[in-house]
């Protein structure tokens, strides 16, 4: 019985060393201890990742990645949470208050996304121009990226946007024209009260916003469960 036990242990730790996150350049500064992690964020608590669903009132969460609603057609993660940076998070709760005065919110899909994350996703599609290369990281893995869109309160629903979220074609960059009036209207709408809080649109994403001065944050590889 021991050594059945034994085998056993023997085998998962080899599962879980094989399974350890492929570094496509080794140049890069990955915190993937969360020992680590505690440490920067005791020096510089603007390091923090913050639990944005506790930080910000009446955010909405719509984590498509811990579902097999995504582009993967996987569950990504375990957890269906949603963190970003303090100064980022603050930088939120001030939109959703803007926003609150419309009868609107914000509806996020993804936020702080580990380092593993963009591995796979690269490995999936290797088109960088929507997915992050992973010899560069993503400004997700910082904890400096958020995928959002905004619903109206009164009926849930989301407003009209461009495309769905993950749509990879021409239609989804924000400065695609061909669409109803109302939509740009919303899209444009969107862009510009992030913008106006510190935000700067991804050229081929209407709905990726990183916050300017995301070179500031190291890449992360902290599975959600560690946070």
């Amino acid at each position: 019985m021991r050594q059945i036990i034994t085998l056993i242990g023997i085998l998962v730790f080899n599962f879980s060393f094989a399974q350890q996150t492929k570094v496509y350049n080794d140049k890069l500064n990955i915190v993937g201890d969360i020992y680590e992690y505690k440490a920067q964020v005791d020096e510089d608590p603007n390091l923090e990742l913050v639990d944005l669903e506790d930080f910000v009132p009446g955010i909405i969460l719509d984590i498509r990645y811990a579902t097999t609603n995504n582009f993967t057609g996987q569950q990504v993660y375990t957890k269906a949470k949603a963190f970003a940076r303090w100064p980022v998070a603050e930088a939120l709760a001030i939109v959703q208050e803007e926003l609150g005065k419309r009868n609107l919110a914000l509806k996020v899909y993804d936020a702080y996304r580990p380092y593993s994350a963009t591995v796979l996703f690269y490995e999936i599609y290797k088109d960088t121009t929507y997915v992050a290369s992973p010899w560069s990281g993503s400004r997700h893995n910082r904890g400096a990226a958020i995928d959002i869109s905004i619903v109206d309160l009164e009926t849930g629903e989301e407003i009209q946007m461009p495309t769905g979220y993950d749509d990879f074609t021409e239609a989804a960059h924000p400065d695609y024209m061909d669409l109803p009036q109302n939509v740009i209207q919303n899209r444009d709408f969107l862009i510009n009260t992030m913008q106006k809080h510190g935000f700067k649109v991804y050229a081929s994403e209407w709905w990726h916003f990183d916050f300017v001065g995301w070179e500031a944050f190291p890449l992360m590889d902290i599975p959600f469960d560690k946070l």
